[in-house]
């Protein structure tokens, strides 16, 4: 997400902001973001090039032609026979080979993805390997386990899974999935068991947003507020918290088992009980049989009610944002992100731009002669 403090779009953003407002030595600079000055000057004539912040991406490097690209007359006898049987590439390449046409499996495969012809189930990108923090409260995960009927309502399960040791930090049962609920569940957790270094999230919407360019909510702007480096997970790829996803199965095979809590007040028990079963009792294979109890210990970073201002840089400018998180600049009223209503933002006026800053990221660019905006910057994937 946003959320985590060196996104590389970030860095760049900074560097031509330094390079254009403040007038430092270049060379200075290059050194002290680390980059060469070839590097350095390259950022600064894409800036000048497209002629906003929010459009300093790398350019492709994709070939504007494809010489070795297969021949269109075989890659259409690939798309038929796929079509056809709906086999992957090593069936289909023995149909092939009776054809009278040799092909590589990995190329068979290209020309099947190109085409948009791979089913929905197999569409997910692969997990790669094991993810393991080092240490305790490192990353927590933190998910909701779908719904379980309970008389006229629902029960929707929150989980706050340690991702070093797999301790169950916080179960509960909730009746809706809004923000109230879940910020009451995680300040209770984080009383019992300390802040952590950061979370992992998916795109649910008590901690993410479709409606800002960011992503942020007001519960996740809490979360940050914390010191809490947060992480999203990639859309359509639960692999990414899958530890949480395991405890989740675990969770249901005890619903299935010891039967499903008939009313909403039940769920508390039964999460307290299922807790500790888990986290001290059952044996954990990614564990060597051992229990997550045995490498957990509570973070040391203690909740903050009240979380200190952020301190920002020598000449920017400090404003607050109004109720709607709105910012009036010159006379004129400018969006900048509805969950940071009444926070307090920096601003840096750039080459006509303004630049717009929540603590530690640059969130808005704002056209001063036109009045347009747009979001700075976009989600970082989950580490």
């Amino acid at each position: 997400m946003p959320w985590e403090e060196t996104d590389v779009m970030d860095q760049r953003v900074k560097f031509v902001a330094q390079a254009l407002w403040k007038r430092v030595n270049f060379t200075q600079l290059c050194a002290g973001f680390g980059v060469s000055r070839p590097t350095g000057y390259r950022w600064r004539e894409r800036y000048r090039e497209v002629g906003s912040f929010a459009l300093l991406a790398e350019k492709s490097r994709r070939p504007h032609s494809s010489p070795g690209r297969t021949p269109a007359e075989v890659e259409a006898r690939v798309v038929a026979a796929r079509r056809r049987y709906g086999w992957g590439a090593r069936k289909l390449r023995v149909v092939l080979l009776d054809e009278g046409l040799d092909m590589k499996v990995w190329t068979i495969n290209r020309i099947i993805a190109r085409n948009a012809l791979i089913a929905e189930a197999a569409s997910h990108r692969p997990a790669t390997g094991r993810f393991e923090r080092k240490l305790p409260n490192e990353l927590w995960q933190m998910d909701f386990k779908g719904e379980y009927p309970v008389g006229r309502g629902y029960c929707y399960p929150l989980s706050l899974l340690d991702d070093h040791s797999r301790y169950a930090v916080g179960l509960y049962g909730l009746s809706n999935q809004r923000g109230k609920g879940v910020h009451r569940c995680v300040v209770e957790t984080f009383r019992r068991s300390g802040v952590p270094q950061a979370m992992l999230v998916d795109h649910g919407t008590p901690w993410w947003s479709t409606t800002n360019g960011h992503g942020l909510t007001w519960v996740s702007v809490a979360l940050i507020k914390q010191g809490i480096h947060l992480y999203v997970s990639g859309v359509r790829h639960p692999q990414t918290q899958g530890k949480v996803e395991r405890f989740h199965r675990t969770l249901a095979e005890a619903v299935r088992h010891q039967g499903k809590p008939g009313c909403l007040g039940d769920w508390g028990q039964f999460c307290a009980e299922f807790c500790a079963e888990y986290n001290h009792l059952r044996p954990h294979e990614a564990l060597g049989m051992g229990v997550p109890a045995g490498r957990y210990h509570p973070s040391a970073r203690a909740y903050d009610p009240h979380p200190p201002a952020w301190e920002y840089a020598a000449g920017v400018v400090v404003k607050q944002l109004n109720t709607p998180g709105c910012l009036d600049y010159r006379q004129r009223r400018y969006f900048v992100c509805e969950a940071l209503a009444g926070e307090w933002v920096g601003m840096e006026e750039v080459d006509d731009k303004l630049l717009v800053s929540y603590r530690h990221m640059y969130i808005r660019e704002i056209e001063l002669g036109l009045g347009r905006t747009r979001a700075l910057v976009l989600p970082k994937p989950s580490p």
